[in-house]
């Protein structure tokens, strides 16, 4: 392996990327194999309309003018996490943007039907985490930040820590939960707003730059 293929590994790919979860794209000039690579345009990139998350299994790519605002993600997230359907407590957010536009404004504005997925940027100093009494939130071994469930007492502070309230409290368990990155919120996605690129092609698209 050469010098420019261990620079451009999976781990420190991902490392960088980590470093852009959850940000704007706005402003970086994407080569074509990489574009091709994350199934976006240059020019969504340009409009501010897609984000990244890096998922331990691939990089999770949201592209907001594919999203028609269904909800499936919402709805296989609580499936797979809660064994139920719920907006509120899905770890995915959807349905709370279907209601403001990215300038406050409301649901019809000069920028209509404005909606997009939304999720944990699982921040290297997570507020959420910092703000938990019981020390509740942890890091496993694959460095994603979860709530332990038996720490937890519900007492919300970390969805008021986070500066996007993404924990969520439970009002049935009075448990606070937040993604796990599983990947259930991809499954299903009609439009191809979400999507999950493994690690090795996201890899091959840097090296081919």
């Amino acid at each position: 392996m050469g010098e420019r293929d261990k620079y451009l590994s999976k781990e420190f790919t991902r490392r960088q990327f980590l470093k852009l979860s959850g940000k704007s794209l706005a402003g970086l000039t994407l080569s074509a194999t990489m574009l091709n690579t994350l199934g976006v345009t240059q020019q969504a990139v340009a409009e501010d309309k897609v984000r990244v998350w890096a998922f331990p299994q691939g990089l999770l790519v949201v592209d907001s003018d594919r999203c028609v605002g269904c909800q499936r993600c919402e709805i296989n997230c609580t499936l797979t996490n809660d064994g139920c359907c719920s907006s509120y407590i899905s770890r995915v957010k959807v349905t709370r943007n279907l209601f403001s536009s990215h300038k406050g404004t409301g649901l019809y504005t000069d920028d209509p039907w404005t909606y997009f997925p939304d999720t944990c940027r699982q921040c290297e100093d997570p507020a959420c985490g910092n703000a938990c009494p019981m020390e509740a939130i942890y890091v496993d071994a694959s460095g994603i930040r979860r709530v332990d469930q038996d720490k937890c007492v519900g007492c919300g502070a970390c969805a008021e820590a986070c500066p996007w309230h993404m924990p969520t409290v439970n009002p049935v368990t009075k448990k606070s939960s937040k993604c796990i990155m599983c990947g259930a919120c991809v499954e299903g996605c009609p439009s191809g707003a979400l999507s999950i690129v493994p690690w090795d092609a996201v890899v091959s698209a840097a090296q081919a730059v």
